[in-house]
């Protein structure tokens, strides 16, 4: 007998999140029944290309990006969408994330941003900001992960993670 059309619909979310964290196919998250929200697909490398010529132009190295860290990043700007604000413990605290994003110990550091529409903005905004453009300055930092994820009913609509281990 087959299933209930939104049962369905479950099955079929709950198996993407979890080949998602198996490490199969693209990142899945899960919207929230409040606020549908959608995770964007980006171009890491060309972020991460900003950020390494911003960090060269202070002294510091690159980075690359890291499948882990864009996992966390989407993770983080999904759950701040669905709850339309910005916070660093949705989801559980910043320490315990980046433990699940093999990080431990390892430096690590989170910037949230709502409501620029492109990565530039975003980026801009974070540069301008004393604490956020410190955390893209550590110099121990040599991997990020960036996201974005939309959700049109909320104030804000486009939603910022940049996540960043060394």
């Amino acid at each position: 007998m087959p299933l209930p059309s939104p049962v369905r619909s479950r099955t079929a979310i709950v198996a993407a999140v979890l080949l998602s964290l198996a490490g199969c196919g693209s990142p899945a998250i899960l919207p929230g029944a409040d606020a549908p929200t959608s995770l964007v697909i980006l171009d890491e490398q060309a972020a991460a290309a900003a950020i390494s010529r911003y960090r060269a132009q202070h002294g510091l190295g690159p980075v690359t990006v890291d499948a882990g860290l864009v996992t966390a990043a989407s993770y983080q700007a999904s759950a701040n969408a669905r709850a339309g604000r910005l916070s660093h413990d949705l989801g559980g605290t910043f320490t315990s994330r980046m433990s699940q994003a093999g990080l431990g110990r390892a430096h690590a550091a989170e910037n949230l941003s709502a409501g620029s529409e492109t990565f530039d903005e975003v980026f801009a905004r974070w540069k301008a900001s004393p604490e956020h453009n410190r955390n893209m300055l550590i110099p121990q930092i040599k991997r990020v992960g960036v996201a974005r994820a939309d959700a049109p009913t909320t104030r804000y609509r486009r939603y910022w993670a940049l996540v960043m281990g060394g």
